[in-house]
């Protein structure tokens, strides 16, 4: 299956502006592009690019004052499968965990498992080890929590999206890394594109994506606790703690967003 992605962020900056883009298709998914994700930037402004703590590619920039547009158009290969479901990926006990595991069973700044830790195991410590328990964690999430863009708040921790039930996707994200770092289970948030391939229509207006990947049976597992079913054409970006590690721009100056499309469609 071969599928066109891209997006475009236009911005107003009243004054030179730096920005730091995390954009770019994640290192783990390179080998599938059949034309490079290249960002654009209008007017045009020198680039370089870097990679951060978690190997995610990152580009920075200074946007020049007046209207800046953020733009990438390409096409990426995908196997064309859901999500893999994987039941028998058993728990793996903290002391046998691999060293990289370790930071993500750590509270963050949006994950904050401290304040939920009593809470995870009333819900969920009757559950069953393994994938059975992080995905009675994702129907919990699923069910707890109330989507709507109106009710996005970029500092609406984990625990705080538990006790509002709404939100958006990276809150339904954070609330599950929270519960399965609670839980003594290595968790990831990531962002992405999803599209919209074995849905019914109407399809919705393209955004990215949030979902979280948890440590079993040695291996990271995707987990959606905001769909809560697996999906076809699941592209990632980057990944990290949480959002705040990941942010799609982080501008240093004032500034309006102005206009802002994603797309992910296949292509014959």
């Amino acid at each position: 299956m071969r599928l066109r992605a891209g997006y475009e962020l236009v911005y107003e900056f009243p004054q030179p502006t730096p920005v730091i883009l995390n954009l770019n298709i994640h290192f783990s998914r390179v080998s599938d592009l059949e034309e490079a994700d290249h960002i654009l930037i209008h007017p045009s402004a020198p680039l370089s690019g870097y990679r951060d703590g978690f190997g995610n590619w990152c580009t920075r920039f200074v946007a020049p004052p007046g209207r800046t547009s953020i733009s990438a158009d390409f096409i990426i290969r995908d196997n064309g499968e859901p999500d893999p479901v994987c039941p028998d990926a058993a728990h793996i006990e903290v002391e046998d965990l691999p060293e990289e595991a370790l930071l993500y069973l750590l509270p963050s700044r949006f994950c904050d498992s401290d304040r939920l830790l009593d809470l995870s195991w009333t819900l969920f410590g009757h559950t069953q080890p393994g994938w059975p328990r992080v995905q009675a964690v994702c129907d919990f999430v699923h069910n707890h929590i109330v989507f709507g863009y109106l009710d996005a708040r970029p500092t609406r921790t984990a625990s705080e999206a538990y006790e509002e039930q709404r939100g958006v996707c990276r809150d339904f994200a954070h609330l599950g890394v929270a519960f399965c770092r609670a839980l003594n289970i290595p968790a990831r948030y990531c962002t992405g594109y999803i599209s919209e391939v074995g849905r019914p229509e109407p399809h919705p207006e393209g955004d990215f994506a949030a979902w979280f990947e948890a440590y079993l049976g040695g291996q990271w597992h995707t987990f959606d606790p905001r769909n809560n079913t697996p999906r076809i054409g699941r592209v990632l970006i980057a990944q990290g703690r949480d959002a705040a590690d990941v942010a799609m721009t982080m501008t240093f100056g004032p500034n309006l967003l102005q206009g802002f499309k994603v797309w992910i469609n296949e292509v014959d």
